[in-house]
């Protein structure tokens, strides 16, 4: 294929993780090193910078904030939940593109951040305008299809495991058979980052905490929620609980879920911890409950960062811009896990058509028969994803991270009504 010279585009889209910017360090350290990229741009707030023509010029970053993006959490370029609409967004996000004179487009995202890439591809295909686009995996929900695992997985997965590992630390010393403690944790439709806790279990110690796993691909049932517990105070001092926010009853709606929606028509989920604390107090007397939600922390946890997710983070970044130039496009940087006795990871490619606007579940023969715990097949996946420490470089006792300048490249064209 002829070579394609132009420029780069690259946005930020969904939720952050604690590697996203690892991708964006690896697809400007990898798009410097090719002759037929002339500019590397960065669309600030994802696609709602590209129909504001909001670009900054990431080549005049300096070289230490940009390895100092590899330990920042947060999406440095700023993410949106914006979804294109209008044929007058498409017709947009064209016009923009060949103003800067756009021939390599990279958006990292989720599922619904790839079905947008989707979109833009085929509108600039119809369009007959060059352009090479290729999504780049992220979400710490590890949801997304043709994937072995997504950047942002391993490190949420470690955070939750140490977590729920230092909680039973204080709650080994304050229960005395009476304690009931729930811990609420993201996963809106498949239950990796809840099984995930499961990691926090010793070998030796199968009685270990977390007690109960609560996921959404298993129907929640209040009566068997309350004889797991009661089961568990009667042989430990407490009774810890991971439940996914996405937990649903037998006939599938949320046990707990705001009725406004995102721009994609998602619920606006959260309260499946306080649903069981609620249950518990009113059906165990004498017991008490408590409810811990780590929220964003759980997401943004830097400091806490698995050192393989943040590499694989910044190789599906490089591996973006090498295919690209080798002239793919409409494709997703996938992760392909090599031999099973000992973990490697490598890149692969999938259909951005095949991806886009699906979810990933969590296997059913990785939980076990009871239903609130994991086996060893979910452990081998998930227990190579949480290892090594990102070192993370201190100011004053607290964490210090990127800080890039943003110099904005000129508009040329009139504003845009979004």
């Amino acid at each position: 294929m002829a070579e394609l010279a132009g420029n780069v585009l690259v946005g930020q889209s969904g939720g952050p993780t604690a590697v996203i910017n690892a991708s964006v360090a690896g697809l400007i350290t990898e798009a410097l090193n090719h002759d037929c990229i002339e500019e590397v741009y960065g669309s600030l707030n994802g696609v709602l910078g590209i129909l504001q023509e909001d670009l900054v010029d990431l080549a005049a970053e300096s070289q230490q904030q940009i390895r100092a993006l590899k330990h920042t959490p947060g999406a440095a370029l700023g993410s949106c939940r914006f979804k294109l609409k209008k044929q007058a967004d498409f017709d947009r996000v064209l016009e923009v593109f060949k103003a800067h004179n756009i021939r390599y487009f990279f958006y990292i995202g989720g599922s619904d951040s790839q079905d947008t890439a989707a979109k833009i591809s085929a509108h600039a295909l119809a369009a007959g305008y060059e352009l090479r686009v290729i999504g780049v995996p992220k979400t710490v929900d590890n949801d997304l299809p043709g994937t072995d695992h997504c950047p942002g997985y391993g490190s949420i997965a470690k955070y939750l495991a140490a977590s729920v590992r230092e909680l039973a630390a204080d709650h080994e010393s304050m229960g005395q058979g009476d304690l009931v403690s729930i811990i609420e944790v993201m996963g809106r439709s498949a239950g990796w980052i809840a099984a995930s806790a499961s990691l926090a279990k010793r070998r030796d110690q199968p009685h270990d905490s977390p007690h109960l796993i609560y996921l959404p691909e298993i129907p929640f049932s209040q009566e068997k929620c309350l004889e797991d517990i009661r089961r568990v105070l009667k042989r430990e001092k407490f009774c810890q609980i991971v439940v996914a926010e996405g937990l649903t009853d037998s006939d599938g709606n949320y046990v707990s879920a705001d009725p406004a929606t995102d721009a994609f028509g998602h619920a606006q989920l959260g309260g499946a911890g306080d649903f069981i604390k609620d249950l518990v107090e009113a059906n165990l007397p004498g017991v008490k409950a408590r409810l811990s939600t780590p929220g964003l922390m759980q997401r943004s946890a830097a400091h806490a960062a698995s050192k393989t997710d943040a590499d694989e983070a910044f190789l599906v970044g490089q591996a973006a811009v090498k295919a690209a130039v080798n002239g793919e496009s409409d494709k997703l940087i996938t992760l392909v896990r090599g031999d099973a006795d000992h973990y490697t990871c490598e890149t692969g490619l999938a259909p951005l058509a095949e991806v886009a606007g699906n979810v990933k579940k969590l296997p059913r023969e990785w939980i076990n028969e009871d239903g609130v715990s994991m086996n060893f097949q979910f452990t081998r996946y998930a227990q190579p994803l949480i290892q090594g420490e990102v070192v993370v470089p201190q100011d004053n006792g607290v964490p210090a991270f990127a800080h890039l300048d943003k110099v904005r490249v000129e508009k040329t064209l009139p504003a845009y009504v979004v």
